[in-house]
């Protein structure tokens, strides 16, 4: 178990992602994913206002948190899960706008109504109003692009409705994702200024084949007490071996529905994940549990998000949990990284 925001939250090194509810699985499979999840020791669930995806569509978003709530309605147990959902940054599927302070007051009640609680554990900010580097969007990133004068105007506008809610005992921590290093600095900033929620943890991609985190993000979180939660520590299945250099496309996975999986199929990619194959398969790890092993050992780790949609997808990654990798297998991966640093 780790600690967030200093002590006030502990969760499990593993968190249960839920974007495929919906879609590609049933609520039924969900609520059946729940019940497994916490029977082995899993505490905290992510979710988005946005999900389901794979496809993403107008007509699906918010499903997932309503399966969440019924959940909990049938169960009780809300206080037995951390939970965190996301506002929506612009798009096409939900608000062209985004959000701001008025959005959030009511993305909040909203989210609140669906999952049928009447508190958020954290609530997180999908990506920057002013733009994002991720979803490989890095190769055409250009912040010089951004309106300064706008994008402080938006975070306090933001930061002063975050504080009325986490008064008004509707959120109880703020979180980042898909930001950047000067933008979670920017959020600490302007809470410490204004006396409002400061940023606790950054979710952002993370991986073996996915490791921008490293060094600025990695050195604000060491420093200013903020926690990652890494999502795609499979790097959206690629790790599991099951695409098989890309001439392998399971039935019902999610390269059927996305055929790039968002950009991380290039060429570079198939020996990336044949070095890590490769390790795992040296010294008998099942490559699923190397991944989110290595994943979770990291100092810098709140914890992993990993989704399925299948029973035994869901038990061979709670069988991560109790993987500690040796010094050699840890070598082995750093070496394997200097030879494809960025393979998307």
């Amino acid at each position: 178990m780790n600690t967030i925001a200093g002590s006030a939250l502990t969760v499990s090194e593993l968190c249960l992602g839920s974007m495929t509810w919906g879609t590609q699985n049933t609520e039924a499979e969900g609520h059946a994913q729940i019940d497994m999840a916490l029977d082995h020791g899993i505490n905290f669930i992510d979710t988005a206002e946005m999900y389901p995806t794979n496809p993403l569509s107008k007509d699906h978003y918010g499903t997932t948190e309503r399966i969440i709530g019924n959940w909990f309605a049938r169960t009780g147990r809300r206080d037995d899960v951390v939970l965190a959902t996301k506002v929506t940054g612009p798009s096409a599927t939900v608000r062209e706008e985004g959000y701001d302070g008025e959005i959030i007051r009511q993305t909040v009640e909203d989210s609140l109504r669906r999952l049928q609680t009447d508190y958020i554990d954290i609530y997180q900010t999908h990506w920057p109003q002013r733009g994002s580097y991720h979803f490989r969007q890095n190769w055409k990133y250009a912040p010089w692009e951004q309106d300064p004068v706008e994008t402080d105007d938006l975070m306090r506008d933001v930061m002063e409705t975050l504080t009325d809610l986490r008064d008004a005992g509707k959120i109880r921590h703020f979180g980042v994702s898909n930001d950047t290093a000067w933008g979670t600095a920017k959020w600490l900033q302007i809470a410490r200024e204004m006396g409002g929620p400061e940023v606790v943890t950054i979710q952002n991609e993370y991986s073996l084949l996915c490791r921008l985190f490293d060094t600025d993000l990695a050195e604000l979180c060491m420093h200013e007490g903020v926690r990652c939660i890494a999502y795609s520590p499979l790097a959206a299945g690629l790790l599991t071996g099951k695409y098989e250099g890309g001439t392998t496309v399971p039935e019902g996975s999610r390269m059927s529905h996305v055929a790039n999986l968002g950009g991380r199929t290039t060429d570079r990619v198939w020996p990336a994940i044949d070095a890590y194959l490769g390790i795992a398969e040296k010294h008998g790890l099942d490559p699923v549990q190397m991944a989110l092993a290595f994943v979770t050992s990291r100092p810098f780790m709140g914890t992993a998000i990993f989704g399925a949609t299948k029973p035994d997808h869901l038990e061979r990654a709670l069988g991560a949990a109790d993987m500690t990798l040796s010094d050699e297998v840890l070598a082995e991966i750093e070496t394997a990284h200097k030879a494809h640093p960025m393979p998307y």
